[in-house]
């Protein structure tokens, strides 16, 4: 066990001392340097007792020089409040591929920009075909920033933790239980911020709102309780909420007064008058994830109602003391909608597919024919009778990035180096847009992340790790 410890140890290179279970960082500045690139593949790829330690190193690492997990709750209520001004809308940036280089250029451009208001986060679905757990998303995230030298909270986020309604109808208990149960596993690793989505549960055939939202709000309570009997101490986890699902009907007014005055009142009964609720609120005004493909491969045009997403947000922030509405399924919208988003008051607005297609437009043309080819065999069922071969690939190559993550991180620096340039560019242009340049000193006053310290896996020894043989090797 010993030389299985030390052996995990020395991907840091001389950089960290484990003494008595306690990371001691003697060479800070030597964490941004190749010795974490091993370190975060042993926390991914690893075995057993090697993995976890790994996780474990990254995690107490991050403790040591203020690179923690946070939650974004407190300068959410505070722009709320109207204490924390507004004009900014948040990137929330799902990461399904490639994820340590792609964290890496997103760390890299926000020390640049001198940001700090951008979430990473996952969803419930994304989580199970890309094959990453949310211990091993927490390590590699925080891993990015220690290596890009990024200082500050991280905000990591669990993206539609969604109650499947055709499972709710068969077993409303049990389908709401697997939702707690990943919210147990999410907290524990380090999602400080979850988004319940039980929107999914709406029924518009119902004759009033209340009675059309009631299933909502109440499940998103009953999530919401069990959410703050399992976070830690010193941390109020920043909880989201969601009155229209995605790609459906666009959503008002009357239903978020509806949704809000039920899962306050609910709330109210079931946790008292003091109890923590929603930061935010996610609503449908157009767009849907993914974009909707045309059979040449091409996305359609979206009719977004940025009216309405300004009156949302304008409500959910006057009327209820929330950062705003949120915008989802908006990467593959046209550049020029971006800069709409801080001036309708959308507090923070979800990116996933851009980034995905960003990676398949830059990876070899042989590895791609191979994930389609892998494609035509493996998701064959999802192929509807009218859909191109364009159609086909678009929508289901996300469900490869699992099978083919070893294949995507092992890729050449001759790939990976371009791509990451392409990201530089797209992050910086998403990050001016959304006007969070400059918002790493706003997060500084009102986010001050407690450590959390954690256990070292059973078995490990104390061991000071030694040097590579080049420190400077692959810059």
């Amino acid at each position: 066990m010993h030389s299985q410890a030390t052996r995990t140890s020395q991907t840091v290179g001389g950089a960290v001392r484990v003494d008595n279970g306690h990371v001691v960082v003697t060479r800070e500045k030597d964490l941004a340097s190749p010795a974490m690139d091993a370190l975060v593949r042993e926390a991914v790829f690893g075995q057993g007792q090697a993995r976890d330690h790994a996780r474990w190193l990254i995690w107490e690492i991050g403790q040591e020089v203020g690179v923690r997990a946070a939650s974004i709750n407190d300068l959410y209520l505070a722009r709320g409040r109207g204490d924390a001004p507004g004009g900014w809308t948040v990137p929330a940036m799902n990461v399904r591929g490639m994820t340590y280089d792609t964290a890496r250029s997103i760390f890299r451009t926000a020390i640049r920009l001198n940001v700090g208001a951008f979430i990473l986060e996952i969803a419930r679905s994304e989580i199970a075909y890309t094959d990453q757990r949310p211990s091993e998303y927490v390590a590699v995230i925080l891993a990015a920033a220690l290596r890009e030298g990024f200082r500050g909270p991280v905000f990591i986020q669990g993206d539609h933790f969604q109650v499947n309604a055709k499972k709710f109808v068969v077993d409303p208990d049990g389908e709401v239980a697997a939702v707690k149960q990943l919210a147990l596993e999410a907290v524990t690793a380090g999602f400080y911020n979850i988004d319940v989505d039980t929107s999914t549960l709406v029924d518009i055939a119902k004759p009033s709102l209340d009675e059309q939202q009631r299933l909502n709000y109440e499940q998103a309570v009953e999530i919401t309780a069990y959410i703050r009997e399992i976070e830690p101490d010193d941390v109020t986890i920043s909880v989201g909420g969601e009155i229209g699902e995605v790609g459906g009907q666009n959503s008002n007014v009357h239903e978020l007064r509806a949704f809000m005055e039920g899962y306050n009142r609910t709330l109210r009964d079931r946790l008292g008058k003091k109890a923590v609720g929603l930061s935010k609120i996610s609503v449908q005004t157009g767009t849907s994830h993914g974009g909707v493909v045309l059979p040449d491969g091409k996305i359609a045009e979206v009719k977004l109602d940025l009216d309405a997403l300004e009156e949302l947000s304008l409500v959910s922030q006057k009327e209820y003391g929330l950062a705003g509405a949120v915008q989802h399924g908006a990467s593959t919208l046209p550049d020029d909608a971006f800069n709409a988003f801080p001036r309708v008051g959308a507090c923070e607005i979800h990116l996933a597919t851009n980034f995905q297609n960003l990676l398949y437009d830059h990876i070899p043309g042989g590895m791609r024919e191979k994930i389609y080819k892998w494609l035509d065999e493996n998701a064959a069922e999802e192929r509807k009778p009218k859909d191109s071969a364009d159609q086909f690939y678009y929508k289901t190559r996300k469900k490869a990035l699992g099978p083919f993550k070893r294949e995507l991180w092992d890729l050449p620096d001759s790939v990976r180096g371009p791509l990451g340039r392409v990201y530089d560019e797209k992050f910086s242009f998403l990050f001016e847009q959304l006007a969070v340049v400059g918002t790493a000193d706003l997060v500084k006053k009102w986010v001050s992340p407690a450590e959390q310290h954690r256990r070292a896996p059973d078995g490990l020894t104390p061991a000071v790790v030694a040097a590579p043989d080049d420190p400077d090797a692959g810059e």
